[in-house]
């Protein structure tokens, strides 16, 4: 090889390498991550779902991107973020953070595969036909919540026995909002319980919601099923201590953030389960050939710490039912 030769491969190297490095980078597929919820309250959730992912052999930044998109408890953000992600050729989309993120995307898109992380109804409300057999491009995981807020309403009661009546908060913006409210006043009727709604969708309107409770000298709060009454669970907690509301909540989080009672399945885990279909949908398999999960355990987390703040004394059949017993 002579010296013109030579300057000719070596120059042809150096311009075509950038390509070559362009196009490999450009080939990493990037999963659009669409949520109802806020990012710093998400923090264990994100971890979860992180894990499935490397559970299935990608690594952000790796080998695989992820594009967020949050709406702050704002559903009315996520038809226009939804279809931002579908314009930018995500690779699939994660709809995290109950119903509304998961039919915003469905509405946007036909062909982008889609995971949801927790829907209550998806057959019901039109994600998918069937559990076992999803078909079209969406599947996910059920949190089955929505059937357990009659529990929630046995539990409470069994805490507070002799309470006149029992405030039962919902947010009118979810989907399962009606059914939550005609699930909790049939468990009334068979307890013989007194309850009132309330409705909220906002910070504000979960303040005033408080103070009605107060005003209402309502003896305890059962918080129906919510992604945005997740991410604003520092505020109920502070909220309950302050009014001396003795409450029953969806998940553990609560709990944990020193919350009073919980009973439902682990979000963690659905967000964990997320990241493997994600993994596995990468690899080739489809979402029609996925089938939706449904959670196999319930919890009752119960925070004795919070129960001695207000005064309350835990029957001991509920102690023994206990999962957990933060102390």
């Amino acid at each position: 090889m002579n010296r013109r030769e030579f300057l000719i491969l070596v120059t042809g190297t150096a311009i075509a390498w950038p390509l070559i490095a362009r196009a490999q980078q450009k080939a990493m597929p990037v999963i659009g991550f669409l949520s109802s919820r806020s990012p710093g309250e998400s923090a264990s959730v994100i971890v979860a779902f992180r894990g499935g992912l490397n559970e299935a052999g990608y690594v952000e930044g790796q080998n695989v991107g992820i594009d967020f998109r949050w709406a702050d408890g704002h559903y009315d953000r996520l038809p226009g973020l939804a279809a931002d992600l579908v314009g930018q050729k995500v690779a699939l989309i994660i709809a995290a953070g109950g119903d509304p993120p998961a039919l915003a995307a469905k509405a946007a898109t036909s062909t982008i595969p889609i995971v949801f992380t927790g829907s209550d109804f998806p057959v019901k409300i039109g994600l998918v036909p069937s559990l076992s057999r999803p078909g079209g491009n969406v599947t996910g995981a059920s949190l089955f919540t929505s059937e357990l807020e009659a529990k929630k309403l046995e539990l409470l009661r069994e805490l507070v026995p002799t309470a006149p009546l029992i405030a039962t908060l919902v947010n009118p913006t979810n989907p399962s909002a009606e059914t939550d409210i005609g699930d909790v006043q049939r468990a009334a009727a068979v307890l013989g319980q007194q309850i009132f709604f309330l409705r909220a969708s906002s910070e504000q309107a979960i303040d005033a919601a408080f103070e009605t409770i107060v005003q209402q000298r309502s003896a305890a709060l059962l918080v129906a099923h919510d992604p945005f009454f997740l991410s604003q669970r520092d505020r109920f907690i502070a909220l309950a201590a302050r009014h001396a509301v003795p409450a029953i909540y969806e998940f553990r989080e609560f709990v944990s953030a020193g919350g009073l009672m919980s009973y439902g399945s682990r979000i963690t885990d659905n967000y964990r389960l997320a990241g493997s279909y994600a993994g596995r949908i990468l690899k080739g398999e489809k979402p029609a050939d996925l089938p939706v999960q449904q959670p196999t355990k319930f919890e009752l987390v119960i925070n004795l710490r919070t129960a001695q703040a207000l005064g309350l004394n835990v029957p001991r059949s509920l102690l023994m039912r206990a999962d957990e017993v933060i102390e």
